[in-house]
């Protein structure tokens, strides 16, 4: 009886570990700039626009600039999902990670949609 106390304890905590840390808040690269020294070590997930000229490949790490109301935000890529084709400059991204010591954002996960410019030639195309 004791043993299945301690299983049923052991899976309850393992729940609740996963759930804390699965757990994102959405914000805005404005927002995050504004609280960037109180968000260290959270997870959350940052919305922006990626900036044109910033998305660098050369790295073992890709590295990108987010932005968001005249706000700038870098990004580090360590994720190792296969990044959407949508990502491109100019597309809308949601980034999903942590905010490093390094002022780097570190992102686990991207999701990314179509830039408005590709939107209207699609819009165009099915008119």
């Amino acid at each position: 009886m004791i043993g299945g106390i301690l299983i049923v304890a052991a899976l309850a905590w393992l729940g609740f570990v996963g759930f804390e840390e699965s757990k994102a808040y959405y914000i805005t690269v404005q927002e995050y700039v504004a609280a960037e020294n109180s968000l260290s070590g959270k997870t959350l997930k940052v919305a922006g626009e990626v900036v044109t000229g910033s998305i660098d490949r050369t790295r073992s790490q890709m590295e990108f600039v987010l932005e968001s109301e005249g706000k700038f935000l870098r990004v580090r890529y360590i994720g190792k999902d296969i990044i959407p084709d949508t990502f491109r400059e100019g597309s809308k991204a949601l980034i999903e990670g942590e905010a490093s010591p390094d002022g780097i954002f570190q992102a686990r996960h991207i999701e990314a949609k179509c830039a408005s410019k590709y939107e209207a030639e699609y819009e165009k195309r099915s008119s």
